[in-house]
């Protein structure tokens, strides 16, 4: 992967998933949205379009890890969707640790009103970004 690549990163849950876009070369991460899934399905068009918009050179896919180091529900599901990705988009897909990522995201935005609380899922992306990047130095 080119040292300056943009990357895509999904915080991936059962209602919605939260995007962010990072840079390789900074190793900084913003977030970008929160897409909802349509009939328990991600909502491909809508990670289409953002891949199309970002070109990004490879995707990072949050892994929820259970509290034993445990593989959860959660975390089949995380990587279904990881697999998914790498098939329908034919680019590199990379998991990270998502670990505490949503409550650093609560305290990162802290005091948001009801209607903003999806912000969360999208900080929550840019955390997992950030935390491949300290990984991947």
């Amino acid at each position: 992967m080119p040292e300056t690549g943009t990357l895509l990163g999904f915080d991936y849950g059962t209602r919605k998933i939260g995007v962010a876009v990072g840079q390789q070369f900074t190793a900084t991460a913003t977030p970008l949205t929160v897409l909802h899934l349509v009939k328990n399905r991600p909502d491909w068009d809508g990670i289409e379009r953002l891949i199309e918009e970002w070109q990004p050179d490879a995707l990072v896919v949050g892994l929820p890890i259970g509290p034993e180091e445990d593989e959860t529900p959660m975390t089949r599901a995380a990587r279904k969707f990881s697999r998914q990705l790498k098939g329908r988009f034919h680019l590199p897909v990379h998991l990270a640790d998502e670990r505490l990522t949503s409550r650093e995201a609560w305290s990162r935005i802290g005091g948001i009103a009801i209607h903003d609380v999806t912000r969360i899922d999208s900080m929550a992306a840019k955390l997992i970004l950030e935390t491949w990047f300290s990984a991947n130095e």
